[in-house]
């Protein structure tokens, strides 16, 4: 076994596999160590492949297919009778897709030479790295870099104690094999959100309990009242100002008390999902004579290129600080292997994206109106409405807007703000235009296809300079 690597990277997830795979192509020569996932096999891909992103993707398109062909067919004169869900079918589409994109990532190490070991991991300092190996054996390494890529897991609140079946966590919610008649969700964030549209669609009644007075309260304000506006008209029983007192499981289910307007109230639900948040996997992976600093969220500090205080030791990901995105975690990757095979590039914050996926999709990159506000900036908006465009109206996907805002100063683009059809592809013509210092002039003089949803984008910035074609040039 070769115990010498100029790279030694922990984790596998978006952040780690995407570093491995840099680091090779720029003639490192890299290994990839991944501890095993729940069922004691490897699990390439961290929580987005495994448990996260993707199967969480997948039970959105099914639950969606399942609730048009109950709810929407009959608009465009298809009448469906005896329509029936068959959850293991479901999940066993959800499963192959994983598996498929998970040994796709097995066969990208392959072709680009990267050795991947299944084992865990401690950081015990500059080049040192003890890995634990599935029979119990602990073998030294050595490495010129490490990085570490060990990605999140999901928060664990101190007054619920999880059973794994009852009360779950977001893992354990993507694999019900059947459909709860009630539903208690803690969180009304990207995770509680997604998960309770899956279920509700599928026949669940689902209640999602919030602490926070506000409705995402990191969304433009526009765009969060009409995001609760069509979710609460599709079903969720989104309660706002609840704080969970405690949870409890009971024969019947799970018993909830949470406190409302200085109200101590009870719900009971057949299963409950905490999706409060996820927390860093650190203190597992960083030795106690690593000398390695956390701060006091146990996120690892690191500067700009994601160097932590240790020489050559970088850490990049959910491991740190910033939006725990995949796509974050992966430019993250890209930037370290660039820079320790000699490079010089930093990730830009300020042009990554969100999106949340429930439908209609939610996404926006840049300020708020609210932040422009903040920062003194006088800003140009326009809020074109998807009822106005022409491929909405046609496929019947037509709530929503796209709020637009420039800089009246410079004419540059300061935020976009989605809730629409396609909003997660729509947003990234933003970001191109945004990275790229595009104009507002330059954008507004680009031709969009016809017809397309994006050209709600297109009418939202010649709104914003008074000139929209498709809707009245109201000032605001």
């Amino acid at each position: 076994m070769n115990k010498d690597y100029e790279v030694i990277i922990v984790g596998s997830g978006p952040a780690g596999y995407v570093a491995a795979i840099r680091c090779s192509q720029l003639g490192l020569k890299t290994l990839c160590v991944e501890k095993h996932g729940e069922d004691g096999k490897p699990s390439l891909g961290g929580t987005c492949l495994n448990v996260g992103c993707i199967p969480s993707k997948s039970l959105l398109e099914s639950s969606l297919e399942f609730y048009k062909a109950k709810n929407t067919t009959k608009e465009h004169g298809i009448h469906l009778e005896g329509i029936t869900l068959d959850i293991k079918a479901m999940q066993n589409r959800k499963n192959n897709v994983v598996k498929g994109l998970t040994s796709g990532v097995q066969g990208l190490f392959k072709l680009n030479d990267v050795d991947s070991l299944q084992a865990e991991a401690v950081v015990e300092g500059e080049g040192k790295i003890c890995l634990k190996l599935p029979d119990g054996s602990e073998e030294e390494f050595n490495s010129k870099y490490i990085i570490i890529a060990t990605g999140s897991k999901p928060k664990i609140l101190e007054n619920i104690k999880f059973d794994r079946e009852t009360i779950v966590s977001s893992t354990q919610s993507l694999s019900f094999d059947r459909v709860p008649p009630s539903l208690a969700i803690i969180g009304a964030g990207y995770i509680g959100l997604e998960l309770g549209s899956i279920w509700s669609r599928l026949g669940s009644k689902v209640t999602i309990l919030e602490a926070l007075e506000d409705f995402l309260p990191d969304v433009d304000k526009q765009v969060s009242d009409e995001a609760f506006k069509i979710l609460t008209k599709q079903g969720l029983d989104i309660q706002l100002g609840s704080k969970v007192i405690s949870a409890k499981k009971e024969e019947a289910g799970a018993q909830i008390k949470y406190e409302n307007e200085s109200q101590v109230l009870s719900l009971a639900s057949d299963k409950l999902i905490v999706a409060t948040g996820r927390d860093p996997v650190t203190e597992e992976v960083i030795g106690p004579e690593s000398g390695i600093e956390l701060d006091e969220k146990g996120f690892i500090k690191v500067n700009a290129k994601c160097e932590t205080n240790i020489h050559n030791v970088f850490a990049i990901g959910d491991t740190v600080r910033g939006p725990l995105l995949a796509h974050k975690a992966s430019e993250e990757g890209i930037m370290v292997a660039e820079n320790i095979a000699g490079e010089t590039i930093q990730v830009n914050y300020e042009h990554i994206p969100s999106v949340i996926y429930t439908h209609p999709e939610i996404a926006w990159v840049g300020l708020t109106e609210g932040q422009a506000l903040d920062k003194g900036l006088a800003s140009n908006i326009g809020v074109f409405p998807f009822r106005a465009n022409g491929r909405a109206m046609a496929s019947g996907d037509n709530e929503g807007f796209v709020k637009f805002m420039s800089n009246q100063q410079d004419n540059s683009i300061l935020g976009a703000h989605v809730i629409g059809p396609n909003a997660s592809e729509i947003i990234q013509q933003v970001v191109i235009a945004m990275r790229t210092k595009t104009t507002v002039k330059e954008l507004t003089s680009t031709v969009f296809s016809h017809p397309s949803y994006s050209e709600s984008l297109h009418e939202a910035a010649l709104l914003s300079e008074g000139k929209a074609i498709h809707i009245s040039n109201r000032k605001r």
